[in-house]
């Protein structure tokens, strides 16, 4: 009974190790639901282990991606999800007792304004200690997008130059 165990055992760890196709490297899935059922799909075997990022081509061809995290470099990162297509900075001090967070989630891999949502919030603590949390007007959300987009086209300039 020992034996069979383990044999079931090694089994299972050595197929995690298998390796997966890799046509979806070659030709990335942009829409985000899509791109997550396939990775339910494929899974990672025992723990995950092995198992290669899909996303990881996509997100060194993205030029609003690669726009976004230059736009932001700024700021201290807590969470990048290319998967989930979000971005989220820590709080960032400003003037006085002032904090501002930014959030960007991508919404298509288009390079247009409507490819990305971006919201930010605004955290006030008194000397006591005491915060209070507000979202921040759109107008300094279209800022930041508007910056993301001019560099998002820069980029593409770029790298069409180098193409030629």
């Amino acid at each position: 009974m020992k034996i069979l165990i383990y044999t079931l055992f090694l089994a299972l760890f050595l197929s995690s190790c298998l390796k997966k196709d890799e046509a979806n490297e070659k030709n990335p899935e942009f829409d985000i639901k899509k791109r997550q059922e396939q990775a339910a799909k494929q899974g990672g075997g025992l723990f995950n282990m092995g198992k290669k990022d899909v996303d990881d081509n996509l997100a060194k061809s993205n030029v609003l991606w690669k726009a976004t995290l230059k736009t932001l470099d700024f700021l201290p990162l807590t969470s990048i999800d290319y998967a989930g297509g979000l971005i989220v900075t820590d709080w960032y001090s400003g003037k006085n007792n002032e904090q501002i967070k930014i959030q960007v989630r991508f919404l298509s891999p288009d390079l247009k304004s409507s490819s990305i949502e971006v919201t930010s919030f605004k955290k006030i603590c008194n000397a006591n200690g005491v915060c209070q949390n507000s979202e921040i007007s759109n107008n300094f959300n279209k800022e930041i997008k508007d910056s993301i987009i001019n560099t998002a086209r820069i980029i593409k300039i770029d790298e069409e130059k180098k193409k030629n």
